[in-house]
């Protein structure tokens, strides 16, 4: 689902590179270091989040078997931003422009993940009675996630995946639309802070531990996420304003 994903992203985002006259093997180029940043990342956090539950004591190399699964979705993010704006600069392509380009194919790809994580088992919501509960049956799901079996839960990865692929649409029509270059990734970095922290209200993954004021790791992460997505949008938006008069 992970492939499935980038793939789906660079396909729509090669798309909207030719309003930008960019060309598709940029992006292409981009995606590539996106991809590497953002697995890096993801594994990271992963790691050092659930260093206690699942990985002290075990060998070393199980801190690189991303196939037992293990990937932090915000560790992500900020590995595949800090790989795109490297190379993005290295070759001088025009970063807020291409920040807009790869947005919505970032919601995109994160309905792909999310599908991902609900065939794993992980990223499992808290128990409900709700009629569209979610039951995990299959043994593996409880060995490498710690999924509850038999037991009905919030289907937050289903969630998460349409709120992100209604984030996807909203994106994707805005950038026919944008004001001003960065609207478009100041945007997604606002609304995904938003519907983030929401689904996190009905996550059930996290130990007493993770929980910091009553507030998950994601929800703590969204807070500077939404202010610098407000703080880029003000900036950006200003700044062309200026260039104009």
């Amino acid at each position: 689902m992970i492939a499935v994903a980038f793939l789906a992203g660079l396909w729509t985002a090669i798309g909207r590179a030719r309003r930008e006259n960019i060309p598709g093997e940029s992006i292409a180029d981009v995606v590539l270091w996106l991809m590497v940043g953002s697995i890096i990342g993801a594994r990271v956090v992963y790691v050092t989040t659930y260093w206690h539950e699942e990985f002290a004591g075990q060998p070393f190399t199980e801190i690189f078997a991303v196939w037992h699964g293990g990937l932090v979705y915000y560790g992500g993010l900020l590995g595949g931003i800090a790989a795109g704006v490297i190379y993005i600069c290295w070759r001088k392509m025009p970063l807020w422009k291409t920040a807009d380009v790869l947005a919505p194919s970032i919601a995109l790809g994160s309905f792909f993940g999310r599908a991902g994580c609900l065939l794993n088992g992980c990223c499992y919501g808290r128990q409900t009675d709700l009629p569209w509960a979610i039951t995990f049956t299959n043994p593996q799901a409880h060995d490498l996630s710690g999924t509850p079996l038999n037991v009905p839960l919030h289907p937050t990865q289903i969630y998460d995946g349409l709120l992100n692929l209604a984030l996807y649409a909203f994106l994707a029509w805005l950038f026919r639309h944008k004001k001003f270059d960065g609207q478009i990734f100041a945007t997604y970095l606002i609304c995904y802070s938003i519907t983030r922290s929401i689904v996190e209200c009905f996550r059930g993954d996290y130990s007493n531990l993770h929980y910091h004021l009553g507030l998950s790791p994601a929800q703590w992460i969204s807070v500077p996420m939404f202010i610098i997505g407000l703080g880029l949008a003000a900036v950006l938006s200003r700044r062309t304003e200026v260039k104009e008069t």
